[in-house]
Formats: C-alpha cells, sequence, structure tokens
C-alpha cells in the first residue's frame, strides 16, 4: 500500500459511497466517549473527525500510507485528533486502543494473517475490531475493463512485472482465516452494496481517485499513462451507463466484528 500515492482533495471528492458506507458503520457503534480509537487507512480524515466527535474525553489516531490523502486530513487535527504517515503492513502498536476502525482501505493490504495479530496486539483487553472492505465479487466491470486494456500490445510492456494490488477474499475464506485468530466473537459478514454513480463525471472521479492509481504508476511515459487512462475511462462509460446517463458497478463488502 505504501507504493501509492493519492491526491487527498480529489480523494474528498471521488468517494460519496465510500463516505456512505463508513456513515453506517459509525452509526452502529456503541462508544461510551472515551474511547481510544485507532482509524486504520484514514485517507482525507473525514470519518476519522467524525469519530473524534463521538469521544470528546477520549482520543483517535489515523493512519495511512499516503502523504497525498495525509496533508488534507491533518487540516482537521485537534488536541484529540491525530494523524501519522504509516503503512498498515508496519503497524506496531501494544495495549493501546479501544476500538480499530477501518473502511474501504484494507483491501489494499495482502497479509491479513499479519494485519489481525498487529491489531490484536494493539488492542487493549476488551477492545475491538470494525472493518468494511472491499470482497469478492467487487469492481466487476472496472476490473475487466482494466484487465483488458493492459493488454493492448501499447501497454503490456508495462505490466509484466505488474502485481494485482488488491486482496479481495470470499465470505468463506476470510471466516477460515478469522477463526485461527486469537479474536473471540468473530462476526464476518458479506454485503452487496452495488450502486448507480449519478453521471458519467461521478464515476471517472472514482476512476481517477483511486482506482486507477495502481495502473497509472506502472506507466512511465506520460503519453501514454493519459491514453491509458482516457481508454479506461471511455470504455468503462460505454458499458456502463445506462440511458438515463447513471453508471453501474458492482460494490461487495465484507464486514468485520470481533473483539479481545
Amino acid at each position: 500500500m505504501s507504493n501509492f500515492e493519492f491526491d487527498g482533495c480529489k480523494y474528498m471528492n471521488a468517494s460519496k459511497h465510500q463516505k456512505e458506507w463508513g456513515n453506517k458503520i459509525i452509526s452502529e457503534l456503541n462508544l461510551k466517549g472515551d474511547e481510544n480509537i485507532l482509524d486504520l487507512g484514514c485517507g482525507d480524515g473525514v470519518l476519522t473527525k467524525q469519530l473524534c466527535n463521538m469521544v470528546p474525553q477520549g482520543y483517535v489516531l489515523g493512519i495511512d500510507a499516503s502523504k497525498g490523502m495525509l496533508d488534507t486530513a491533518k487540516k482537521s487535527e485537534n488536541k484529540n485528533l491525530k494523524f501519522q504517515l504509516m503503512d498498515i503492513n508496519d503497524l506496531n502498536f501494544s495495549n493501546e486502543f479501544d476500538l480499530i476502525f477501518s473502511n474501504a482501505t484494507l483491501h489494499w493490504i495482502k497479509d491479513h494473517k499479519k494485519l489481525l495479530v498487529n491489531c490484536h496486539t494493539a488492542l487493549k483487553s476488551g477492545g475491538i475490531i470494525r472493518f468494511n472492505f472491499a470482497g469478492d465479487g467487487n469492481c466487476t466491470n472496472f476490473f475487466a475493463v482494466v484487465k483488458e486494456v493492459i493488454k493492448y500490445e501499447d501497454f503490456h510492456k508495462y505490466f509484466e512485472k505488474f502485481q494485482w494490488p488488491w486482496y479481495m477474499p470470499t465470505i468463506e475464506e476470510y471466516k477460515s482465516l478469522a477463526k485461527d485468530s486469537n479474536f473471540a466473537n468473530i462476526d464476518v459478514c458479506g454485503e452487496n452494496t452495488d450502486r448507480y454513480f449519478d453521471n458519467a463525471d461521478e464515476m471517472t472521479r472514482w476512476i481517477d481517485q483511486p482506482s486507477l492509481v495502481p495502473f497509472l504508476k506502472q506507466i512511465n511515459d506520460e503519453k501514454d499513462r493519459k491514453i491509458f487512462r482516457d481508454k479506461v475511462v471511455k470504455t468503462m462509460i460505454e458499458r456502463t451507463q445506462n440511458e438515463a446517463g447513471k453508471c453501474f458497478e458492482t460494490f461487495r463488502r465484507i464486514n468485520i466484528f470481533a473483539g479481545k
């Protein structure tokens, strides 16, 4: 995840659905107001600030591997809300947090066995984790288009050593993984949040930030990078836009709740 850089301001304007998922999770939290909270992959910090507002006697730390995201997030810092540049893979806290929260981030992390161990260590006794991230069946249209464009003669040379950037397991796969962790009262469930973007512009903003970032990073020629981007966007619009001008994409989520 630390290999990719994002634009926090652009992400803020392109993450309407991510914010909706996060707001739903936050609304379901039962907090006393004095908890210490860690937000994994805090991004632009909008949801992290909401968490801070819920714990006036507590403390919230948001971490992210993208300086561009944190440049935006840090504008919200106060005495109870801080942001830190850190790769989630390098999580090294011990017995510090009552809640570890993450929304629309952990599909960027490949080693979830290590992640769960580190989160368990970071939690206080009685603490909980609450995660939401992409699972199997997510973004089927975008993935099909980008895999197709990668194979074009002009672009395949850039992707010879490319590694797919996301981990999106099935529900059963993650249940098995979580069961082998040290967490108690583990609940793993799937959620279908397929949606229509209001128009092509809204979908294009989402494609640009964050979806295309790992692919454009591979292309070191500026002209080819623009052609690749424009081809993906154009094809996505052609294949997903309906007569009303809305563009469809599949969004399949995995929700995790567990305690220490």
